[in-house]
C-alpha cells in the first residue's frame, strides 16, 4: 500500500483508501495467473472489514470500465492477457457449451463456455469470447464478452402446455431452453404438435427468457417427410431455391438438355473416344467418365472427362452464390438436397449417355509400373458411349455371360480399365495409401418411405476402378495446381495425434495386434497393419478404431499433404455438380490453361488468399453438416425399422463403450443400439478410458470392444432415434 504513487490522490478522496485502480493494474500484470478477491486483499496486506469491501466495489467498477475481466465467477484477469476471439457458440444438452472459432472445423481448440455463461446466448449465436485458463494446466474457457448476431435459425420442437404456460422443447438437444410461446402466437397448434418456431424476443432481462413465435405446424407424429424436414432444419441445410436462383435458373430452360454450337468452340472433339459412367443405380448426375487405352511401349493413357459446371456456373452469380452456401449435395435416403439446379446437376452438366457434353479433360501417362509419368489438361466435348452401373460391370469383370453378350463393344474397354486398375492399386499399396474397407448399409425402400430392408454396401472392383481413376486425376490437378504458385484448395489429411496413438495401442495390445512406427507412424505403417486383419474375425470394429484414431481430412489453403493416401499433396477436382470445392478449381485449372495459352474465357478465375481461406472452412463446414443430416435422417429410419422387431434377441458386437454403457451392432439387422449401464445390475461397473472397456468393481467382469453379446431390443425412441438394448447373455 505505501508504494502505490497515488497513495496521496487516494487519501484525499476516501477517509479509508484502498489501492489506487493504477496499483492493482500494476500489480496484476506481474502475475502469471488470474487471482480471487480473497487472495488479493490478502496480497494487497489489507486487514480492515471496510477495506475488504471498498476493494470488492472497486473491482468491480474496474471490471464495469473494462479494465480488468471477471473469469470463473471469481477470479480476475487483465484483458490483453486473455485471447479474443469471435466464433459460434456450441450448446449441450446439459447446459454448458463450446465456444469454436471462426473459420475452424475440428474441435481440438474449442473453448468451454460454464453454464453461467450460457444464461443469455443460445447454439449458433455468434460472438467474441475472451479465453483464459483459470489455473495452471487447466482447460481453456471463456467468458462472452458480446453476442454479435444472434442465431436466427427456425427451430423444431414439440408443443407442449404446464403451469398455464405453452412452450416448445426443441428437437435439437443443443437448445437445452424452452421456448415460451404467447396465445396469439401460437398458430392454433395444439399441444402435441411439432412445430417451427421463429425467436422473437431475447432479453436477458426478460423475466420469462426465450419468447418464440410458430410459423408452422408440421403435424403430430414424425413422419418420414416431416423427420426430413426437421433433420434439413436442425443441421440448417438450405433446400429452397431462392427467388433470384429461379430467375437464373429459367435462362437454361431454352437449352432443352443440348449445348449449344457457340460452346464447342475452341474445344478437342472428343466424341468418337467410348467414353462410359460407372456409377450407382439411383444416380442422376454423373460428373466423370472415364476411358483408357494401353500404349504400345507398355502403360497406358487415361482419360478422364469431368463435367464442366465452371462454363455455365460463374463467379458470383445467384446459382453460384447458392452453390457455395450449400457447399455441396447432401444424399438422404429417398431424397438428394443438390448443390446445383436439377436443369444443371441432372441435365446439362450431367454426362448422360448419347448426348454432346462438355468437359474438363485430365489426359494421364501411365507406366506399366502404375507410375503417373505425364498430364495435361484441356477443354473438350464429348458423348458418352454407355451408362453402366457398378454391379454391372462387377458382374462383367466376373464372367457373366448374359451381360458380355449384351455389352459385348465395351468389354475389350472395361477389361483394360481393370488390368490398369490393378497396377495402378499395387502401386498405391507400395507407397501406403491406406484402404479402409469400411462397413456402410443402405437403406432399401417398398413403397411410401417404408423400409423394406437394410443391406451392407459391398465395394466391388468397379467402385475401385473408378475411384482409382478419379485419385490419379485429383493427383495430376494438384501437380499442375502446386507449381502454379496461385492460392490453392488443397485436400488435406493430418497425421494422428498422440493421445489417439496411445488409446489405439491399448486397443490392439488387447488383441495381440501391434501398429509399427512409434510415436510418428506413417501410413505405411497402418497399411501394414490393415493387411494383416484381411481375417480377423473382429476385421470391421478393427478398421472402425483405426479410423477414429485419425484426423479427419479437410480442405485447406496450407497444403500438409494426405497421409491417408501417402500423398505430398492432393486436391479435388472430378466432382465439381456436387462438391463447391472442385468447381473452385476448375476455374483454377482454366486460369492456368488461360495463362498458357494466351486465351480469355468467362469461366476462369484467380482466387485470393483470402477467398481460399474462405472457401477452405465452408466447404470443410458444409462437408461435416452433410455428413451429420445424413446419419440423423438414417438413424430415424433404422429406428422406425426396429420398431418391429422390439421384444426380440439378437446377437452382436460391442462397437463403442462410454461411461453410461456400451453400444451393440446388431448381427441380422446392421442397426446400432445402447445398453444402458443402468440395465447392467449384476455388478457396479465403472468405465476404464484407457482400456475402453467397463469393469465390475466387485466381481471384476468387463465389456470390452469387439466382444460378442446377447441382447434384446427393449424400446424405441424414433422422435431422437435412440433404441435401448437389454443385455440377456454376456459375461
Amino acid at each position: 500500500m505505501n508504494n502505490d504513487p497515488f497513495l496521496f490522490r487516494e487519501s484525499k478522496k476516501y477517509k479509508n483508501p484502498i489501492p489506487s485502480r493504477e496499483f492493482i493494474l500494476a500489480y496484476l500484470d506481474k502475475l502469471q495467473t488470474p487471482i480471487d478477491h480473497n487472495s488479493l486483499f490478502k496480497e494487497l496486506n489489507l486487514s480492515r472489514k471496510e477495506h475488504y469491501k471498498a476493494l470488492r466495489l472497486r473491482l468491480r467498477a474496474m471490471e464495469r470500465d473494462g479494465q480488468l475481466i471477471l473469469i470463473n465467477r471469481y477470479h480476475y484477469a487483465l484483458p490483453y492477457k486473455c485471447e479474443t476471439m469471435k466464433g459460434f457458440v456450441i450448446g449441450h444438452r446439459h447446459g454448458y457449451g463450446w465456444f469454436r472459432p471462426e473459420g475452424q472445423i475440428s474441435n481440438h481448440i474449442d473453448v468451454f463456455l460454464p453454464h453461467h455463461q450460457m444464461r443469455t446466448i443460445i447454439h449458433g449465436d455468434y460472438v467474441l469470447v475472451r479465453s483464459f485458463c483459470a489455473y495452471k494446466n487447466a482447460r481453456k474457457e471463456g467468458r462472452v464478452l458480446q453476442l454479435l448476431k444472434q442465431c436466427k435459425d427456425q427451430i423444431v420442437g414439440r408443443l407442449f402446455f404446464k403451469n398455464n404456460t405453452k412452450y416448445v422443447l426443441a428437437n435439437d438437444s443443443r437448445i437445452n431452453r424452452d421456448i415460451l410461446i404467447p396465445d396469439d402466437d401460437s398458430s392454433n397448434a395444439q399441444v402435441g404438435n411439432i412445430v417451427v418456431v421463429e425467436i422473437i424476443n431475447r432479453n436477458e432481462h426478460c423475466a420469462k427468457g426465450i419468447i418464440g413465435k410458430i410459423i408452422e405446424v408440421l403435424g403430430e407424429s414424425m413422419l418420414p417427410g416431416i423427420a426430413i424436414k426437421v433433420a434439413l432444419l436442425t443441421h440448417k441445410i438450405p433446400n429452397i431455391w431462392p427467388d433470384n436462383v429461379e430467375k437464373e435458373i429459367s435462362n437454361f430452360l431454352n437449352f432443352s438438355g443440348k449445348i449449344s454450337e457457340k460452346s464447342k468452340k475452341g474445344r478437342l472433339d472428343l466424341r468418337d473416344l467410348p467414353f462410359i459412367t460407372i456409377d450407382d443405380e439411383d444416380a442422376h448426375d454423373f460428373d466423370d467418365a472415364v476411358f483408357c487405352k494401353a500404349r504400345k511401349n507398355g502403360g497406358w493413357r487415361l482419360w478422364v472427362a469431368v463435367a464442366d459446371v465452371s462454363y455455365y456456373v460463374h463467379p458470383n452469380s445467384y446459382i453460384d452464390k447458392e452453390a457455395i452456401n450449400r457447399g455441396n449435395s447432401v444424399y438422404l435416403p429417398s431424397r438428394v438436397i443438390p448443390m446445383l439446379p436439377e436443369v444443371l446437376s441432372n441435365g446439362l452438366c450431367s454426362l448422360k449417355p448419347k448426348v454432346d457434353r462438355l468437359c474438363l479433360i485430365c489426359e494421364i501417362s501411365i507406366s506399366d509400373m502404375g507410375k503417373l509419368l505425364d498430364y495435361k489438361h484441356y477443354e473438350a466435348i464429348i458423348s458418352s458411349h454407355k451408362r453402366f452401373t457398378y454391379n454391372e460391370v462387377s458382374a462383367i469383370l466376373n464372367g457373366d455371360k448374359v451381360l458380355r453378350i449384351l455389352y459385348n463393344p465395351f468389354i475389350r474397354h472395361l477389361e483394360e480399365l481393370h488390368k490398369m486398375y490393378k497396377v495402378l492399386k499395387n502401386a498405391r499399396n507400395h507407397r501406403g495409401s491406406i484402404e479402409f474397407d469400411v462397413f456402410a448399409t443402405k437403406i432399401i425402400f417398398s413403397c411410401r418411405y417404408k423400409i423394406d430392408r437394410i443391406e451392407p454396401i459391398i465395394r466391388n472392383d468397379a467402385h475401385k476402378i473408378v475411384e482409382e481413376c478419379m485419385i490419379l486425376a485429383n493427383i495430376a490437378s494438384a501437380l499442375l495446381l502446386e507449381k502454379s504458385k496461385i492460392p490453392v484448395l488443397f485436400r488435406i489429411h493430418d497425421s494422428p495425434d498422440n493421445i489417439n496413438l496411445k488409446e489405439l495401442r491399448i486397443f490392439l495390445d488387447r488383441l495381440g495386434l501391434n501398429l509399427t512406427g512409434g510415436l510418428k507412424p506413417s501410413s505405411k505403417d497402418y497399411a501394414n497393419l490393415i493387411s494383416k486383419i484381411a481375417n480377423h474375425k473382429n476385421k470391421e470394429l478393427i478398421q472402425s478404431v483405426l479410423l477414429r484414431s485419425m484426423k479427419q481430412a479437410v480442405y485447406s489453403s496450407n497444403n500438409t499433404g494426405h497421409f491417408g493416401l501417402g500423398l505430398k499433396v492432393y486436391v479435388h477436382v472430378t466432382s465439381p455438380i456436387r462438391r463447391y470445392s472442385d468447381l473452385v478449381l476448375h476455374r483454377l485449372i482454366k486460369y492456368i490453361l488461360s495463362q498458357e495459352n494466351n486465351t480469355l474465357t468467362n469461366s476462369y478465375y484467380r482466387y485470393s488468399s483470402s477467398d481460399i481461406n474462405f472457401y477452405s472452412a465452408q466447404c470443410s463446414m458444409t462437408e461435416r453438416r452433410a455428413d451429420n443430416v445424413n446419419r440423423m435422417v438414417s438413424d430415424w429410419f433404422k429406428s422406425e425399422y426396429i420398431k418391429d422387431y422390439i421384444g426380440e434377441e439378437f446377437n452382436g458386437i460391442i462397437i463403442h463403450i462410454t461411461h453410461f454403457g456400451f453400444f451393440v451392432r446388431l448381427d441380422e439387422l446392421y442397426i446400432d443400439g445402447l445398453v444402458h449401464i443402468s440395465c447392467l445390475t449384476n455388478d457396479c461397473y465403472k468405465f476404464n478410458l484407457l482400456n475402453q472397456s467397463l469393469i465390475g468393481k466387485n466381481f471384476g467382469i468387463n465389456y470390452r470392444l469387439g466382444d460378442i453379446v446377447k441382447v434384446k431390443i427393449l424400446s424405441i425412441d424414433s422422435e431422437h432415434s435412440k433404441i435401448t438394448l437389454k443385455l440377456v447373455k454376456g459375461k
